[in-house]
């Protein structure tokens, strides 16, 4: 230490060069300018240039801390709103399934009804048709019983040389002759449905 003061003596005296020796531990008048000029920048800087300077920092500090406060909540949202989405999707998908289902069964359903309600069309047009067969065979029959009747009356008259004007009597022969003519149908029927 006491070689470092030495060295500033030395290197003081040659500054001063010219004989008189200045104490450089000693202020002179440039020091307290030099001073008074650091304390009055030190001043203006704290009192006008630093503070708006700290308030436009912790203004952009605030400003900061709020955008990352909005970014979480935002993320949060995005985040809330991407699992509602998913969790809409998920619904949609089940609904559309079952109304698919239901649409499903609703056609095998009408397809079914539908299918009924041709056996039951059918069933009644051949009910009908049958129903008008057989009217038309009964009233063909009583046409041709009625005809066979005049026919074999007035034939078995001309046989047997007299009339049979009796209608109870020519009623009888009709009846016969019909009754036999079926059981000759009934055994060729069971003649041609027999096997050889």
């Amino acid at each position: 230490m006491h070689s470092l003061t030495t060295a500033l003596v030395v290197s003081a005296a040659e500054d001063g060069g010219g004989g008189t020796e200045s104490n450089f531990l000693v202020p002179n008048a440039t020091f307290f300018v030099e001073l008074a000029a650091f304390a009055l920048v030190f001043f203006i800087l704290t009192k006008y240039v630093i503070p708006p300077i700290n308030k436009a920092m912790t203004a952009r500090q605030e400003a900061i801390r709020q955008e990352f406060a909005e970014a979480e909540q935002a993320k949060k949202d995005a985040n809330s709103a991407e699992a509602e989405f998913k969790a809409q999707i998920a619904d949609a998908r089940k609904e559309a399934a079952r109304i698919r289902e239901e649409a499903h069964e609703q056609g095998k359903q009408i397809i079914e009804e539908a299918k009924q309600q041709a056996q039951a069309e059918q069933q009644r047009i051949k009910e009908q048709a049958q129903a008008q067969i057989a009217a038309e065979r009964q009233q063909a029959l009583t046409s041709l019983r009625a005809e066979v009747g005049t026919l074999a009356t007035s034939l078995a008259g001309r046989i047997v040389g007299e009339a049979l004007e009796d209608d109870e009597r020519s009623g009888r022969v009709v009846d016969r002759f019909l009754a036999d003519l079926e059981s000759l149908e009934t055994s060729k029927a069971a003649r041609n449905g027999a096997p050889s």
